[in-house]
């Protein structure tokens, strides 16, 4: 296909490590590290046609970014109308319309459009940050929605996940560290066993920054592993190991 449509404010950027191009833009909407993280980090069905369905999509980087591992169906959800345009059309420009679309719609009625019980996948990079009256918000509401529950929370966010999954399906969220423990508690609440864990340091030496983890839908209780930390850059800032190898493609061996 041709060059796609841009706005004036877009720009096309490229995963070298999973070869996906996105349609991105800083007035709107850009996509972080924790996206390519928690597409790197969550896993495709055993068969790998599973339905994946990826929450608060934003322009659709942790579904594109994923897309390589399955052959199944992707659906992203997601409230913004400007970013799930931006993300159909990113679908466009990877050529993956016969396998992902986009659900521009609030989280909570995914439901009443995706068969409850059906899901094998569902990723999130839910907002971070709670709203309340002291906070901080973004002028900008694309990015105050994207990191403030405005719209959503997390408990609606996980209860959701829930809905969709069928019996031992696998979520995987990326989170703040500061939430750990109410998002333990809202897992099991919601029939969630978490399974895997990995906690993200952005240098050796500092607090971790993010978590990735890996919930079952009714999984048995326990079981539970903390994997080897991830840490995403050197004390200059470059990006090192596996965070380097995402963004920029594997480094090549010198001769």
């Amino acid at each position: 296909m041709g060059e796609p449509h841009l706005a004036a404010d877009e720009r096309i950027d490229q995963l070298y490590g999973a070869n996906i191009q996105i349609i991105q833009s800083q007035s709107v909407f850009a996509f972080s590290l924790d996206a390519v993280l928690l597409a790197d980090f969550a896993q495709p069905d055993r068969t790998r046609r599973g339905l994946t369905v990826d929450l608060c999509a934003g322009n659709g980087a942790v579904g594109l970014f994923f897309s390589p591992k399955t052959k199944g169906q992707i659906q992203l959800v997601e409230l913004q109308p400007r970013l799930a345009e931006m993300a159909g059309r990113s679908i466009e420009l990877n050529n993956l319309e016969d396998r992902m679309s986009v659900l521009n719609l609030d989280l909570a009625q995914a439901p009443t459009v995706i068969k409850p019980d059906s899901v094998s996948v569902v990723t999130c990079n839910p907002p971070y940050f709670k709203d309340v009256p002291t906070s901080q918000k973004n002028p900008n509401e694309h990015y105050a929605i994207a990191r403030h529950e405005l719209t959503t929370t997390l408990e609606q966010v996980i209860k959701t996940t829930s809905t969709l999954l069928k019996m031992t399906g696998h979520a995987y969220f990326v989170f703040r560290p500061d939430r750990f423990l109410e998002m333990m508690a809202l897992l099991e609440k919601h029939r969630l066993a978490p399974k895997k864990i990995q906690f993200v340091y952005p240098k050796a030496g500092r607090d971790a920054n993010m978590f990735l983890v890996d919930a079952i839908k009714d999984g048995r209780p326990g079981g539970l592993k903390i994997l080897p930390p991830v840490v995403v850059a050197d004390d200059q800032g470059n990006y090192i190991g596996r965070v380097h190898d995402l963004l920029y493609g594997p480094t090549k061996p010198v001769s």
